[in-house]
Parts: structure tokens; C-alpha cells; sequence
């Protein structure tokens, strides 16, 4: 009986120690649920892919975090953030004085320039000028449909769009004058069929800090101070040890962290 009651003791025990060290609870990374090459992406099996994805990957690892890819809406990824429908957003998001209102983001993880495209039979600048009675194509809840509504209302008419793809696609069918988003997203756009048939780069829009921002970092609640410490620490040492760059130059053949202004 003293043995039954000791091997059931040392049961109890071993239950209550492994209780102790349970696995914490998964990291809900957030990325907006369109297409956003080549930044993420769904591939043919529905797995995310992408220079993001494998850069949240790499500091998930770094830091020792179970991430998990959390497919979520653009225009409801801050409210969804805010609930605790996902702990983190990695989706391009630019860090702005804005945004910060509600809340907090980690260092830069990257800094790309802002740029206009249009028809290649029509011959413009990027500049406000340049785009009197046009009109310009924007996806919604970005730092792109605030710099337009700031910089060129006076001189074209903007209209938002869901996705980027949509208003890619009314610019490849003759519905749009002109698309502003990040270089970097629209320079893919530029390599499809779609719109190596139809449209080329008219360069890049003048700077505003205000509202474009220092660059693109990762979302997080204003309270969660530990995870951002963490996302930060991983960053730092990706940055350090090589991963950075050996991610990135899968993807690009430029400095992704630097740059002027930035995406979305």
C-alpha cells in the first residue's frame, strides 16, 4: 500500500512540475489576408510564403516564440490586434505617429519607397502637378490613401480600393489614371504579364515623414512590452548574425532596411 501511495505521490508530482513548464500559448502573427508580393503570400497549398514570413520566422526562432500565421482582413488588422484576435502584426505595416495612438510597434524591419505607376502610353510624374484630373487608384487603411487624400486632392480624384490587386487590376483595365502604393509591391505588379503589358513606373513621390513614416515595423499592443522587447532582441540579432541578409537576398537585389520612405 506504501508503494502504491508513494508511485502515486511521484505521479502527482511529475503532473504538477510538467503543469508548471506547459507550453506557452501560441503567437498570432497577423498578415492581411490578400496577396502582397513579394511580401506574403498564399502559395497553391494555402501555406503563407514570402520575405516577410520567413523574416517573422527567423525571429520567432531567434527568440524561441511558436508563431503562428494569422490570415486576417487588412482594414480590421488593428481592431483585430486590439482584441487579442492576433498578438502581432507583420503585413508591411508602416509605423506612423497615427497608428501609434492606438498601438505600439517594434524597431524598422525595412524602409522602401513610395511610387506612382500608370498606362505606358501616358507620360506624367509622380508629383501633384502631374496628376491634375486624373484618377489615382489607393488601397484603403494605408499610408498610401493618406498621402494622397493630403498631397493630390486638390488636383485628381482618389478612389480606395479593398485589396492592392484591385486597384491594380482597374489600372490594367483602363479604369484608373495611376496607382500610388509601396516600389517594391508595384515593381511586382510591373514583372507580371498583367502589367508588363499595360504600365511602367512614373517615380517616386516627394517625402513626408508625417506620414509615411520612419519605415515598416511590427504591431503590437501598447501593454505587451515583453513581446515587443522580444521581437526587438530578435531583430537585432538577425540583423547581426547574417539571417537578415541571407533572407533578403532570396527576394531583392538592393538594401531592403534602408530607404526614404516606405509601405503601407
Amino acid at each position: 500500500m506504501k508503494t502504491v501511495l508513494k508511485t502515486f505521490a511521484a505521479a502527482l508530482l511529475l503532473g504538477v512540475a510538467a503543469m508548471g513548464v506547459a507550453k506557452a500559448d501560441p503567437v498570432k502573427i497577423g498578415v492581411a489576408a490578400e496577396p502582397y508580393p513579394p511580401f506574403t503570400s498564399p502559395d497553391a497549398s494555402g501555406k503563407w510564403v514570402g520575405w516577410e514570413i520567413d523574416f517573422i520566422d527567423a525571429v520567432c526562432a531567434e527568440e524561441k516564440l511558436d508563431c503562428v500565421i494569422t490570415p486576417v482582413a487588412w482594414d480590421g488588422i488593428i481592431p483585430a490586434l486590439t482584441t487579442k484576435k492576433i498578438d502581432v502584426i507583420a503585413s508591411s505595416m508602416s509605423i506612423t505617429a497615427e497608428r501609434q495612438k492606438t498601438i505600439d510597434f517594434s524597431d524598422k524591419y525595412y524602409n522602401t519607397p513610395t511610387a506612382i505607376i500608370g498606362p505606358k502610353d501616358q507620360k506624367f510624374g509622380p508629383a501633384p502637378a502631374d496628376l491634375k484630373g486624373k484618377v489615382v487608384g489607393v488601397q484603403v487603411s494605408t499610408v498610401h490613401a493618406v498621402y494622397a487624400k493630403k498631397h493630390f486632392t486638390e488636383a485628381a480624384e482618389i478612389k480606395e480600393y479593398q485589396t492592392q490587386d484591385e486597384a491594380n487590376n482597374d489600372l490594367a483595365a483602363g479604369r484608373l489614371d495611376a496607382v500610388q502604393a509601396d516600389s517594391i509591391a508595384l515593381g511586382e505588379f510591373l514583372k507580371s504579364d498583367q502589367g508588363k503589358a499595360c504600365c511602367d513606373l512614373k517615380g517616386m513621390v516627394a517625402p513626408d515623414d508625417e506620414v509615411l513614416g520612419p519605415g515598416v515595423g511590427a504591431g503590437v499592443r501598447k501593454e505587451d512590452t515583453e513581446l515587443k522587447d522580444k521581437i526587438n532582441a530578435g531583430i537585432k540579432a538577425i540583423r547581426a548574425n547574417g539571417k537578415y541578409d541571407e533572407i533578403s537576398k532570396k527576394y531583392f537585389d538592393f538594401d531592403i532596411y534602408g530607404g526614404p520612405t516606405q509601405s503601407n
